[in-house]
């Protein structure tokens, strides 16, 4: 029994160090002022890596709005099979001001981290701890094209693969 314990606690110590080592292949530093409250408000999806929790979602858009207790409420949207989805959420301020921890699964909290961010609040570059999570959201539904190769480049000049990035149905 103690054998057993053993080999699967190498093993898990195993998965969980070529995890982590394969996390820091890409630049998720973050830099500049943050305003949370010019943040707050609407943010439609325009793209994102894939997810289990997001697979088959489309006109997608989430909503952040500051709580009683300092903490943001996070409300996502979209459309799956037809029918309206939605999941509640909430982030809590880091001491780096471009770094939310979000939480939509109990106590489970995970990296949302500002890469790049427009001047004037009206699209960002979102990512998480790892190469896996990627978003691009704005205050309207389309990109220009000027905006979209700028927001393609710095995600590219970071390490993320862009060819994973799955360009979410919006209205026009």
């Amino acid at each position: 029994m103690k054998k057993l314990f053993c080999i699967c606690l190498s093993g898990l110590l195993f998965l969980c160090g070529t995890s982590c080592s394969a996390r820091l292949t890409v630049d998720n530093s973050v830099s500049g002022d943050f305003d949370l409250n010019r943040y707050l408000g609407d943010w439609y999806e325009i793209a994102r890596f894939d997810h289990p929790f997001e697979r088959g979602l489309s006109f997608c858009k989430a909503n952040y709005s500051l709580r009683e207790d300092g903490k943001v409420a996070v409300l996502n949207s979209g459309i799956k099979n037809g029918k309206p989805k939605e999941s509640k959420g909430k982030a809590k301020l880091t001491d780096d001001s471009r770094v939310l921890r979000v939480s939509f699964f109990g106590p489970f909290y995970g990296d949302y981290r500002i890469l790049l961010l427009d001047e004037g609040y009206q699209w960002v570059l979102v990512g998480g701890s790892s190469d896996e999570f990627l978003w691009i959201l704005s205050r309207t539904p389309q990109l220009t094209d000027e905006v979209r190769e700028t927001i393609l480049s710095e995600s590219a000049r970071r390490g993320y693969d862009i060819s994973k990035l799955i360009w979410v149905e919006q209205q026009k």
